[in-house]
């Protein structure tokens, strides 16, 4: 069986030119780079503020598992689908981070016929657009440690400075260190650490902007540490905002790109969902539905995670109202929450199945209370069996939901027709009643508690009186009508990656909160959750390299 880089490799792409006119963006409007990809300019971005906006569709999954679930690859399935059934659609999807693209997880764009591409370049370097994020983050770093060098005017406590700087890669020996040694000349003592660059506040800030001049807003905002009597020292009051600006005002043009089959992809920015808000950009996600009838995006690892901060971070603030919610899950996948090891998934476990699938139960149900219609993708692997794929359909029935097998790794666009269909459907019928979880006027405190019980079905949140104060010092600041992002395992509805299936009446441990004024939320860091992740005992980057004509080799 060819590999998804064999299949990518294989696809003869078109010119962008066509692809962007094919979405409606001329070709004045492309800042080329290279034959395939090309970034689109502000000019055109404002243009379309006034039209109408076309329906968005977001998928999310189940928790996942080393069986995988193929979300990604089933947006841009069903994004190809519902072109070929005649609906004008944008896909809109996150950029690969290289952390995973060299550790356990593999890149980001999709997989057999149902891909974006290039493959390579997208996975890898792109447009540089995570060169510039990280850049702009440890511009400010840069800045902080030179402001404490040349005097300290602020009065800002070396003690104090809660900004990190950043790199996108794992390495967990990089998550504390000490700065500053070998003397006065070396700059000022401190204790500092690295996050990886998709969970940076300059990340989140990038995504969540609309335009220029808010992103400039946005970073003057951030809150880089306190003065010894508490006062908040900004990234504006070293005067960093402006030239972090000027690193990004390039990277903040969308990307734009395609799929094997030709459909339109725009593919900007890139948080993960576990320890950050797990969304592309906002300007990507406007821009498309200003061009197209239908926008398909995702949000990462599951509905617990990236689809509630979609729906309570993401939306509020951009002012998007989502119209239907997919949900991403296989059989194998199932069968893991089951109990069933990795290594077992080829044998056919009815009641595995049966005793797994409440995790996408709750996921579904979790939708709900968001107030969306839902449509479950089962997507479909060789070794599943039609008794099995039964017990899926079976249990969704008794919630009063759909499953639709989705064969598009192997078929492409013809695999993900029903699910088009049925999703079509229910975006005519316009049933959606968006709402958040929570109320912005909710205390910090008892919005995350709402999380964890609606959501996590935790029965208590373990908030130290340490952290108690913090959150009610951010209120204090006037940070209280934020919403709050959580950062906990992606494998669990708990913050034990062991506890698979739909555990209940849990508790959820605060370990830290942070607030991110630039961004316009608080983290709160659960459980053992680290925002600098580290590579496993064989990391991907061993089986990557070039073959004897330069071509890369072993990206997945």
């Amino acid at each position: 069986m060819a590999t998804d880089l064999e299949i990518a490799r294989a696809a003869t792409l078109q010119p962008i030119a066509e692809i962007a006119a094919r979405a409606g963006i001329p070709e004045t409007a492309l800042i080329p780079h290279g034959r395939t990809k090309a970034k689109i300019d502000f000019d055109f971005i404002a243009a379309q503020a006034a039209r109408p906006r076309g329906k968005l569709v977001l998928v999310t999954g189940i928790s996942p598992t080393a069986a995988g679930e193929g979300k990604t690859t089933t947006t841009i399935g069903l994004g190809d689908a519902l072109n070929a059934l005649g609906t004008r659609t944008m896909i809109c999807l996150r950029e690969p981070s290289l952390g995973p693209c060299f550790g356990v997880k593999g890149g980001a764009t999709g997989g057999g016929r149902a891909q974006v591409a290039p493959m390579e370049e997208i996975n890898l370097h792109f447009t540089g657009d995570f060169h510039a994020i990280t850049s702009a983050n440890n511009l400010l770093s840069a800045m902080v440690d030179n402001h404490l060098y040349w005097g300290n005017g602020l009065g800002l406590d070396p003690r104090r400075v809660t900004w990190r700087r950043a790199m996108d890669m794992n390495d967990r020996n990089l998550r504390n260190l000490v700065l500053g040694l070998g003397g006065a000349a070396q700059g000022v003592p401190r204790e500092d650490g690295f996050d990886i660059t998709v969970a940076s506040e300059v990340m989140a800030i990038f995504c969540l902007a609309r335009d220029l001049a808010d992103l400039q807003a946005r970073l003057g905002r951030i809150i880089i540490g306190q003065t010894r009597d508490g006062r908040s020292i900004t990234a504006h009051d070293v005067k960093a905002d402006g030239a972090m600006a000027a690193l990004l005002r390039d990277a903040l043009q969308p990307n734009l790109v395609q799929t094997l089959e030709g459909s339109p992809a725009l593919v900007h920015g890139g948080p993960f969902a576990n320890i950050a808000h797990g969304c592309n950009s906002v300007m990507a996600t406007t821009l498309g539905l200003g061009l197209a009838d239908v926008v398909v995006t995702e949000a990462g690892f599951g509905a617990d995670l990236g689809a509630e901060k979609f729906l309570d971070i993401k939306c509020p603030s951009a002012g998007l109202a989502p119209d239907l919610a997919v949900v991403v899950a296989t059989v194998r996948a199932l069968k893991m929450h089951g109990g069933v090891a990795k290594s077992a998934l080829g044998a056919e476990d009815v009641a595995a199945v049966e005793r797994g699938v409440v995790n996408l139960e709750r996921h579904v149900e979790n939708m709900r209370k968001f107030g969306l219609p839902v449509l479950v993708a089962l997507n479909h692997f060789t070794s599943d069996t039609e008794a099995e794929i039964e017990a899926v359909r079976h249990a969704m029935a008794r919630i009063g939901a759909e499953a639709v097998l989705c064969t598009h790794w192997g078929d492409g666009a013809a695999g993900a027709a029903e699910l088009a269909r049925r999703a079509r459907q229910l975006l005519e019928e316009g049933h959606a009643k968006y709402r958040p979880l929570y109320a912005p006027e909710l205390p910090l405190a008892e919005k995350l508690r709402t999380i964890a019980r609606e959501i996590y079905h935790a029965a208590e949140v373990q908030i130290p009186p340490a952290i108690a104060t913090r959150l009610a010092r951010f209120e204090e600041m006037g940070f209280g009508h934020v919403p709050v992002c959580v950062a906990k395992t992606q494998y669990s509805f708990s913050a034990d990656a062991g506890r698979m299936g739909a555990p209940s009446g849990h508790v959820l441990p605060v370990r830290e909160v942070r607030l991110s004024a630039g961004a316009g939320f608080v983290v709160a860091v659960c459980g053992d959750i680290m925002t600098m992740p580290g590579l496993p005992r064989h990391p991907a980057a061993e089986g990557i390299g070039l073959d004897s004509a330069g071509r890369i080799e072993g990206l997945f």
